[in-house]
């Protein structure tokens, strides 16, 4: 298999030292806007020189990426980018003829009145459009394929399968007990996507209701996760699981919701309220003269990048997806999870654990997908194909998954 990597940051560059362990993989073009990020990631891998090379690449320009698939003769484009550039990846994947994974889908729009209430351009949406020609075309587009969404939506399609014969409710539920020295301030994943993610109005789906929006972080409830991370407040996010699970699986409800902390609230409504969270450009004097930026690229900027924090972090984080109904006419719940400890993925890898558990779900996928054990054609979420091969093939990646029974 050939891989068209598109972005060398921290889930890219652990995508690098993850694959480069499995036979499956023949080459791995990594692509960055900055040419050194990509060259860096590759130099990491010394002993397997000739396999990975390094390409400069703005993910933007979906004619440049069209014509990079073709040259390198690849078989599949692996999008680790944030979601502003997932529909130009998405399109040269489909012009180019060559399959695509991301790892999050296409950005939402809040409704223009009743954003609370109804929603307006959901996740996904506008590659959901473009499912006929994908289809059409023989290729797969697998979207939301990380580790949430992604391995959450392969243990809802597990639970529907194995573990359930009527499911109440699928609820994603993610939470940490990380810490970093020296920072009193310093989000373990990209901020400018947690940003987003958490100040648009969550989505929920009822069966009755179909899909809706609430108030951001919604609904609090403590949760207790496993393997000592312990109790943990979450509360209602807008995620992909709810727009990808329902499609395959059927369940009254699905929500998704994440633990963050009341410091962590408390700044990402200071940053709304001072308009920091902006995407939209303003402009600022500067040395040279007035440039333009977006308010939340600036955050962004001052903030660490979440990639090199690895050696400061302590602590687990666990994704996972709780699952309410019956099974043989008796009530269930069970709760199927993964936890990543940071001191052993920076020993194994050395990659911060929020970032490597993210990485190996699309490793994992792309070589079902070489394989032929995994197949398929349109635009498909994780929960449309079989999960047993993809939890068995997580687990001789040396990163077993759990299962809680909750009564």
């Amino acid at each position: 298999m050939r891989v068209l990597l598109v972005g060398a940051g921290g889930v890219g560059t652990a995508v690098t030292r993850i694959a480069a362990r499995r036979d499956f993989l023949d080459r791995m073009v990594v692509a960055d806007y900055h040419l050194d990020r990509a060259e860096a990631a590759v130099a990491a891998l010394k002993e397997h020189e000739g396999r990975f090379g390094a390409r400069q690449l703005d993910a933007s320009d979906q004619e440049a990426v069209r014509r990079i698939l073709i040259e390198e003769r690849c078989d599949v484009l692996l999008n680790a980018t944030d979601p502003r550039f997932v529909m130009p990846l998405f399109q040269a994947s489909l012009e180019a003829g060559v399959d695509y994974i991301d790892m999050a889908m296409s950005l939402s729009a809040p409704h223009a009145s009743r954003p609370y209430e109804e929603c307006g351009v959901k996740l996904g949406d506008e590659q959901f459009a473009l499912a006929r020609r994908w289809a059409d075309a023989g290729r797969l587009a697998l979207v939301g394929m990380g580790v949430e969404p992604g391995l959450s939506d392969v243990f809802a399609r597990y639970a529907a399968d194995e573990l359930f014969d009527d499911i109440e409710e699928i609820g994603i539920r993610d939470g940490a007990n990380l810490t970093v020295e020296g920072y009193d301030f310093a989000p373990s994943f990209s901020i400018w996507t947690t940003i987003e993610e958490c100040l648009n109005p969550p989505v929920v789906y009822e069966a009755e209701r179909g899909w809706f929006t609430t108030a951001p972080f919604s609904e609090p409830e403590v949760f207790d996760f496993p393997e000592g991370i312990g109790p943990v407040e979450c509360v209602n996010v807008e995620h992909e699981e709810v727009l990808l699970i329902p499609r395959w699986v059927d369940a009254r409800r699905v929500t998704f919701k994440y633990g963050l902390g009341d410091d962590f609230i408390a700044k990402l409504r200071t940053l709304h309220a001072m308009g920091l969270d902006s995407t939209a450009k303003t402009t600022v004097p500067g040395s040279d003269g007035p440039v333009e930026v977006s308010p939340r690229d600036v955050v962004a900027a001052c903030l660490p990048d979440p990639a090199t924090l690895g050696d400061r972090m302590t602590g687990k984080t666990c994704a996972g997806t709780w699952v309410k109904g019956t099974r043989n006419g008796a009530p269930r719940e069970v709760y199927l999870y993964h936890v990543v400890d940071n001191q052993w993925s920076m020993r194994e890898y050395g990659s911060q654990a929020v970032v490597w558990q993210t990485a190996v779900n699309p490793v994992v996928a792309l070589e079902l997908l070489s394989s032929g054990v995994w197949s398929g054609r349109g635009v498909l979420g994780p929960e449309a194909l079989p999960p047993r091969p993809f939890l068995d093939l997580l687990t001789e990646y040396g990163s077993p998954w759990g299962l809680r029974e909750e009564c």
